[in-house]
């Protein structure tokens, strides 16, 4: 066996040369050692020696597995015990020997092992869950008392609410009680001929109370549907305004950088006409020559004249400009003294945006209003010979103003 073995470490190949008598003479010799002999080194050496020559050559694998003279090689090694030295040789033979029913072994053990580890994870699990119960309870708990708490202050809540509603519908029963009483009392008091009279006062009062409660309800009802056009009407005159200036700006930029286009091409008729045009103009006008010093002076003359028309050009760009601000301010002006509330409807801020600060208008409307002030005061016996264009004239000490009295649009008091 050694020599076998030695042969297989050093040429295996040299094994599958021999005949298949002899190969199977050596087969049954390594056999009948490792089954019969009691030997654990003899057992040893020719099992690691049957292991060697199967896992070497496949032919030998397939001879032992399927030949007919080892049939019942693997029940008789299944049956054998072997020794803790050559264990692992031998459980390796049996399984290249019979690799379904090992298979089958390890897929068993393997679900073995699947399974202590699923009981092993589960028992973790539930160690883990049963660790978490305290804290679970006192997290129920402190859930179940706060909406316990807030229930208790909902009922509370709603009680005090009931109890409010309760004391104000006794309040009002007892000051109508007392109104009654009142009336009562007093109708004691008035003479009998003029109840009547006194209780059609009455109605009258109240039917004025209701009817002004009833109409600054309808009024704020109607403003409150009025608001959002007003609002969408006030958003599309900012609109219009913006798109008019930006429309203007592009028009006027537009007009200063014109394209040259170019002149248009003539004919040859009209080249012809223009020539002898232009020829008869010299002949009419022949040009006197003119010295460096006069022409240099008619250059600065009309370099000078350029420059003046240029500023000139500047200025007038500018004041445009300004006539429009002008315009677009006496616009918004107008705009606001037409939307401007009724005296009676206006409140303390509201004179504020009435304002200004330029002292010609303050004085040229203090002038007027009391010019106004002197046609409403005036007897009747004063107006019977003016006119509706005629002037009245008023002292200059009474139109000493100071600035930020009276209106003007689209500035802010000083």
């Amino acid at each position: 066996m050694t020599m076998v073995q030695n042969i297989l470490h050093i040429n295996s190949g040299d094994l599958l040369r021999i005949e298949a008598k002899t190969l199977h003479s050596i087969l049954d010799e390594v056999i009948f050692k490792l089954l019969s002999t009691l030997s654990p080194v003899m057992r040893n050496t020719a099992t690691k020696l049957l292991l060697l020559m199967a896992q070497s050559h496949q032919e030998i694998l397939i001879l032992l597995r399927l030949s007919a003279c080892y049939k019942g090689l693997r029940s008789l090694l299944n049956k054998q015990e072997p020794g803790t030295e050559f264990c692992q040789e031998f459980r390796q033979l049996i399984c290249l020997l019979s690799p379904k029913v090992h298979q089958e072994v390890e897929e068993q053990k393997l679900h073995q092992a699947a399974c202590l580890i699923q009981a092993y994870w589960k028992g973790f699990q539930t160690r883990k869950r049963l660790k978490k119960l305290p804290s679970a309870v006192i997290i129920l708990q402190r859930n179940f008392r706060s909406k316990r708490a807030k229930i208790l202050l909902e009922l509370n809540r709603q009680k005090e609410e009931e109890d409010r509603r309760l004391q104000l519908q006794l309040q009002r029963q007892r000051a109508m009680r007392l109104s009654r009483e009142l009336r009562l009392s007093m109708l004691e008091i008035v003479h009998p001929g003029q109840v009547e009279k006194h209780n059609r006062e009455i109605e009258e009062k109240s039917a004025l109370i209701i009817q002004k409660h009833w109409r600054g309800y309808r009024e704020r009802k109607i403003f409150l549907q009025q608001k959002p056009s007003l609002v969408e009407y006030k958003a599309a005159v900012i609109l219009q305004r913006a798109t008019l200036k930006f429309l203007a700006k592009c028009r006027k930029k537009k007009k200063l950088y014109t394209p040259w286009q170019g002149f248009r091409e003539l004919t040859d008729a009209r080249r012809i006409e223009l020539k002898q045009q232009v020829d008869d103009y010299v002949r009419r006008h022949p040009g006197s020559q003119m010295s460096d010093v006069t022409s240099r002076e008619l250059h600065s003359q009309a370099q000078e004249r350029l420059q003046h028309y240029f500023m000139g050009r500047a200025l007038e760009d500018r004041a445009q400009l300004h006539r429009e601000a002008l315009k677009a301010q006496i616009s918004t002006n107008i705009e606001q003294l037409i939307k401007a509330p009724n005296l009676k409807e206006a409140e303390w801020k509201e004179p504020e945006l009435f304002l200004s600060r330029s002292r010609p208008v303050v004085a040229k409307a203090k002038q007027d209003h009391l010019t106004t002030l002197k046609h409403i005061q005036a007897p009747w016996w004063k107006k019977l010979g003016e006119e509706a264009g005629d002037e009245i004239d008023v002292p200059k000490d009474e139109l000493s103003v100071e600035l930020g009295t009276l209106f003007i649009g689209g500035t802010k008091p000083p």
